[in-house]
């Protein structure tokens, strides 16, 4: 694990200020899980009282006891993620800094910053450097610039964060503008891409000599071959890369990784 240069000697902990960070397991799909329960139970009694079809009411029945135990593991799931509760994204973030020789002293970019978590621990852990958070923020999250800036102002970092509007595909920035990079869970979310080609925009950006964390849900349908990625990037004259298994660092292993639906979960890092 690479020391983090320049980094804060303290222990981070977001979210003591009453700050808003969301969740990975977002409202939208507790609403679906929720509106088709209430359906299939509607169905479920339409089919015993109205139609007479027992069989086709016992199908609804079971359907609703599907859809409750997947209520069960999403709120569970929603639970072990969140800030004030399993803390496990927040080791996520944790993770991907630790793993950067960065001694922070330039731009930081986050591609895919959501509510500015992992920009504002960025911010907190490295007291120089300044963050530039970009975003598409659909509404799935119900994250927007606005959130990002408040959190960042009552975590104290509001004067080193900047967020605007950003597509991933095709990031706003002249070549090697960065010091170094960083994004979390964003690439799988972004439908049509090639995973590949994304991350080369993402370090397109960074500068000679600037490190790179990117962490995602890399599973080889989308991703295809990793390794052969990471050797492309070392023959491209890339130093340090290197694949990080973060379902098992973080979560403890791949199966407990996949119950939480990121059993794929790696961190490409390295050195431009």
């Amino acid at each position: 694990m690479a020391e983090q240069r320049g980094k804060s000697p303290n222990v981070i902990h977001l979210g003591t200020h009453g700050e808003d960070y969301g969740n990975w397991m977002s409202n939208p799909v507790f609403y679906m899980v929720g509106g088709l329960i209430v359906l299939a139970a509607l169905l479920a009694g339409l089919s015993f009282a109205v139609l007479h079809i027992p069989v086709l009411g016992i199908l609804f029945f079971v359907s609703v006891a599907g859809l409750l135990a997947i209520l069960v593991w999403i709120t569970w799931i929603r639970r072990q993620y969140a800030f004030d509760g399993g803390r496990i994204m927040e080791q996520v973030h944790e993770t991907i800094l630790s793993h950067m020789d960065y001694d922070g002293k330039g731009i930081l970019l986050d591609v895919g910053c959501g509510s500015g978590a992992l920009s504002i621990r960025a911010a907190l852990t490295w007291q120089e450097t300044k963050v530039v958070g970009i975003d598409y923020w659909a509404a799935v999250y119900n994250y927007s610039q606005t959130l990002c800036e408040k959190n960042a102002a009552s975590e104290g970092v509001g004067n080193r964060c900047t967020f605007r509007y950003g597509d991933a595909n095709r990031l706003d920035f002249p070549d090697e503008s960065f010091d170094a990079v960083v994004s979390n869970y964003v690439y799988h979310n972004i439908t049509g891409a090639d995973k590949q080609e994304l991350l080369m925009e993402t370090l397109r950006v960074l500068k000679k000599g600037g490190v790179f964390a990117l962490n995602d849900d890399m599973k080889p349908r989308m991703y295809r071959d990793m390794e052969a990625f990471a050797q492309k990037l070392r023959e491209m004259g890339y130093e340090e890369v290197r694949l990080i298994d973060t379902a098992r660092e973080v979560f403890g292993s791949h199966r407990r990784a996949a119950r939480m639906m990121l059993g794929e979960s790696r961190l490409l890092v390295g050195r431009k």
